[in-house]
């Protein structure tokens, strides 16, 4: 074999826009089409918005106005707008911004100057304009190329900075924007910028009470066990309850950047709750009894803070900023404080708060045998643990590259023949199977004692390592991978019912997903066709023009392994879960778990992924009965 020289020839220098387009990873987390909320779509979104608000917190400008419609983006803010000068420096060189200056920007998110230059890079189509003092400049570039430098000019519009791009579609494949998750993205930013108006496809999102209102929407009004508690200091904000939900539900925030894997400051606000709670009623209370079904949020504001990825969802700051307390005891003693002056002014709300503490401490201790026993078998069968096919890097890994975290799945299948298939056709290193042996048990209106009493439940809460909540979540990703049938959509039902019952945080986080797969195989000699509806189907059948060969998949089993590669690769179809503004879990619950009625079965047939037969209706209304008279009742 020859040796590979090793010269000058091999060294290769890229520009900015060239290393942000080969490893697009690196600046916006993983890729995806849209149908996970952290997917890179949504980043550009962000990084965009994250300079309006600065805008807004330094104090200029009140509204921002946002438009997007099949798939381009428009960002209106009015602010100061870019300085002129520096328009096409600003969006298209890298450290370049007005951020490094601690006193204009002491406590902003977007420190690095990278921002605004990825999204550029990144889009097929990308405009800048700052109005600034009746003058106004815009540049437009494609993948980061510049397309147009215009000339200053005369304007009548008021002073700020307009975006509009378009991703670029050789990256983001298939994406679509999904309003539910960029509603979502923008009542954080109302909430944690109290007074700013935002304005979204006609949609106006607006708060007066920050971190109070957010826990009101997220929080089910008819289960808190007391007003929420809500206090507020310079650079730090809380918002306090306590539910009836089993685990913790946290919503965290550091320089208005939504941290959705916490922090130094999550895990300060949940120390500082018990030792507050602790000293206030003079007793050492079990840590778990005062966490248990709390509902929290936090906002925390730190000079030039350190992120653990360049998507900054952790923080990793360890103190305040230079010269500044650490992120622990600063938030620890706030609450210290604070909360306790809160609890001795407010008697019935200590009074309710002590009650749910001592409700966790007798159901802890009435389950603490049968868990001791149930996670004895678990770890036993762990060692050899035949449900699950695992994978080597997982999301809850402390070291590792973060868009493949972002990556890590688990399929939840039944049946042997479904979990071969996927099994064979994944990617080992972050795609996991977990394989149920039947359905599995109806949770609805049981407790937790239930999920240690089933072999099956406790088993996959350990795969997932969420029996003391969501922190230690070992995939991004949690995927229900059903048949699409009418067995494969009780399954699912009974799945969603132990998510949300015991873990409505993983579906309030958006981990949960329902794998599509297609429902027909249209080929000829030459090409083949994977459809997931009888439109895409008859679509099919018109490009072959000849005699098409039509395979309908009843099961997941049905699909070979060389097949699947392609449905849970890059091609991927997956439906989230998630709940809206307005979703009570008891309700949904009720409809679909509870008592049998007309309006559930005709949703079911209405809802069924493929035609349905006069059997198959039958099987439907039989499966039914089979639900009433076998389970729930």
């Amino acid at each position: 074999m020859s040796e590979v020289k090793y010269t000058e020839d091999n060294i290769r220098s890229l520009d900015w826009k060239e290393h942000i387009r080969i490893r697009p990873g690196m600046y916006i987390g993983k890729l995806g089409d849209g149908s996970s909320q952290d997917d890179g779509i949504y980043i550009l979104v962000k990084e965009i918005l994250d300079n309006s608000i600065d805008e807004y917190v330094m104090g200029h400008g009140t509204k921002i106005e946002i438009v997007i419609d099949e798939g381009k983006v428009s960002i209106r803010d009015y602010g100061r707008g870019i300085p002129l000068g520096k328009v096409v420096d600003c969006v298209s060189k890298i450290n370049t911004g007005g951020k490094y200056d601690s006193k204009a920007f002491k406590k902003s998110v977007g420190l690095n100057g990278v921002g605004t230059k990825a999204v550029n890079a990144l889009s097929s189509y990308f405009k800048v304009q700052s109005i600034r003092d009746n003058e106004t400049k815009i540049a437009v570039f494609s993948r980061g190329v510049i397309q147009e430098d215009d000339k200053v000019r005369k304007t009548d519009e008021a002073n700020g900075t307009l975006f509009e791009f378009n991703p670029d579609d050789e990256i983001f494949k298939n994406y679509r924007f999904r309003a539910e998750y960029i509603e979502n993205q923008l009542w954080n930013y109302a909430y944690l910028n109290s007074g700013l108006r935002i304005k979204y496809n006609g949609k106006t999102f607006y708060s007066k009470n920050g971190l109070l209102d957010l826990l009101e929407r997220k929080a089910e009004p008819d289960s808190i066990r007391y007003p929420i508690i809500h206090l507020k200091a310079e650079d730090i904000e809380i918002a306090l309850t306590h539910g009836e939900q089993y685990g913790e539900e946290y919503y965290s925030f550091v320089n208005g950047q939504n941290t959705t894997q916490g922090g130094t400051h999550l895990a300060a606000f949940r120390e500082g709750i018990v030792r507050a709670v602790r000293e206030f009623y003079g007793k050492n209370f079990d840590t778990k009894d005062i966490q248990t079904a709390v509902v929290g949020a936090i906002s925390l504001r730190v000079e030039e803070p350190v992120f653990e990825s360049q998507t900054k969802t952790k923080l990793g700051s360890i103190n305040m900023g230079p010269d500044a307390p650490s992120v622990r005891s600063f938030v620890v003693d706030f609450l210290k404080l604070h909360l306790d002056n809160f609890l001795h002014k407010n008697a019935e709300t200590a009074e309710a708060l002590l009650k749910r503490i001592q409700q966790s401490e007798r159901e802890r201790k009435e389950i603490s045998g049968i868990k001791k026993l149930a996670n004895q078998r678990a770890k036993k069968a762990n060692l050899h643990n035949k449900k699950l096919r695992d994978c080597r890097i997982h999301y809850s890994d402390n070291k590792g590259n973060d868009e493949l975290k972002l990556n890590t799945t688990v399929f939840i299948t039944e049946g042997d023949s479904a979990s071969g298939s996927i099994t064979k056709a994944r990617n080992v290193q972050t795609e996991a199977v977990f394989s149920l042996r039947g359905k599995p048990l109806n949770c609805y209106g049981l407790s937790k004692k239930i999920v240690y009493q089933n072999e099956e439940l406790n088993l996959l809460q350990h795969a997932l390592n969420i029996e003391d909540g969501i922190d230690g979540l070992r995939y991004n990703r949690v995927v229900i991978a059903t048949d699409a049938d009418v067995d494969g959509m009780h399954i699912r039902l009974l799945l969603l019912t132990f998510f949300l019952q015991f873990f409505p945080e993983l579906v309030k986080q958006g981990h949960l997903y329902i794998l599509e797969t297609p429902l027909f195989r249209v080929r000829d000699k030459k090409s083949t066709f994977y459809c997931y509806s009888e439109k895409e189907k008859q679509d099919a059948i018109k490009k072959l023009r000849g005699k098409a060969e039509v395979t309908r998949f009843k099961g997941l089993g049905e699909i070979s392994p060389n097949e699947f590669e392609d449905f849970i690769g890059d091609n991927i179809h997956l439906e989230p879960v998630f709940l809206t503004q307005h979703t009570k879990i008891e309700d949904i619950l009720s409809y679909y778990m509870g008592k049998n009625t007309p309006e559930r079965q005709e949703f079911i047939i209405d809802n069924l992924k493929f035609e349905l037969d006069e059997v198959e209706k039958k099987e439907v209304f039989d499966l039914e009965e089979e639900i009433v008279s076998a389970e729930v009742s």
